[in-house]
């Protein structure tokens, strides 16, 4: 990609204290992220994508800390802050982020014009009626009718979509240079949920913002992606252009994510599942992390950590299939299925 590079994070390791145990949630996790581009960060519960995400504006839990590694933006290494004071200069004004419930992230007992207010004050050195001004302006932009109404009231007189609506405008109100969505989508109806991705990329031209999507909906990533990065077990596994990802994907767990897609399904056949459970991070992870329930490995698996390997200058994935010694391994059927159907639309 010709894209300029607006943030760099390269080997981070974040580890977690739990009860005097060592957590290493993520483990040499590498990334970049482009000026405009819709990344979409995937992988089932506990792989690491909203932990990853959180070291970019200092949202990690108390327990947590970046242990290695960088995350290189505007000439400065995050990784290396570790007050309040230096994180204010980031969060909010040039990243922010949208949680997926709503519910917890607003306050229940001030209006939600004044929150909105509070970020555009505090972010913007903007106070008083210029400040409330904007607030209103900011509900009429994300779709929310009569914002002077609306301005007053509470976050329990609003529906979950419209909520979510209040989300966004709060987190937008400083255009930020990068806004992180952690599951926008959570708990909407199909309908609702088309309405706040719209929403969001609109807001995205709008104000030339990279947009970066946590989630496990790979219906959601299809529609809105430009980049795809595949996570599991604190590691990015693979990652390339939304095209390369559906279509031509080659590390083992990108397969079983997308051969369990129930659309894909032959009907009276049962959907194929992921079989046992992701390593404990406790312990040191030896060789491919997903091997255990891998259904082809290779014996090297269980040995030692495979590298990234080039599928093409934007596709990389971490796997020892790529491996010119490897045998050949066919890549599951669902991928010849999708690119016949895409040929079909195409012609």
């Amino acid at each position: 990609m010709n894209k300029e590079i607006i943030l760099s994070a390269k080997d981070i390791e974040i580890m977690f204290n739990l009860r005097g145990r060592q957590l290493k949630a993520i483990r040499k996790c590498s990334l970049d992220l482009y000026k405009g581009e819709t990344l979409a960060i995937v992988g089932e519960s506990g792989s690491g994508k909203s932990v990853f995400t959180k070291s970019f504006l200092g949202m990690l839990d108390a327990n947590g800390k970046v242990i290695g590694g960088s995350i290189m933006y505007q000439g400065e290494d995050l990784a290396t802050y570790t007050k309040e004071k230096q994180w204010r200069t980031i969060r909010g004004k040039k990243i922010a982020m949208v949680m997926q419930d709503p519910m917890t992230s607003l306050n229940p007992l001030m209006p939600v014009g004044k929150q909105i207010q509070e970020s555009i004050s505090r972010n913007q050195g903007v106070s008083g009626r210029e400040a409330k001004k904007m607030a209103i302006e900011m509900l009429r932009k994300v779709g929310i009718p009569d914002p002077e109404n609306r301005y007053k009231q509470y976050p329990h007189e609003f529906s979950g979509g419209m909520r979510q609506r209040v989300v966004i405008a709060i987190a937008v109100a400083c255009q930020p240079e990068i806004l992180i969505c952690d599951e926008p989508t959570t708990a909407l109806d199909v309908t609702i949920q088309a309405q706040i991705l719209k929403l969001i990329h609109d807001l995205q031209l709008e104000y030339n913002m990279t947009v970066v999507y946590i989630t496990h909906d790979l219906g959601v990533v299809a529609n809105v992606a430009d980049r795809v990065a595949v996570m599991y077990a604190g590691q990015i596994v693979e990652y390339g252009m939304v095209e390369e990802i559906f279509y031509d994907a080659w590390h083992p767990y990108t397969w079983a994510l997308m051969s369990s897609l129930p659309q894909y399904g032959t009907k009276g056949n049962p959907l194929p599942t992921i079989d046992g459970t992701p390593p404990n991070l406790f312990m040191e992870v030896k060789g491919d992390a997903f091997a255990p329930r891998n259904k082809k490995p290779l014996a090297i698996d269980f040995e030692e950590e495979p590298p990234y390997f080039e599928i093409s200058p934007t596709h990389k994935a971490k796997t020892w299939y790529l491996d010119p010694r490897a045998p050949k391994i066919e890549q599951p059927e669902i991928f010849r299925k999708l690119r016949e159907q895409r040929m079909r639309k195409e012609s």
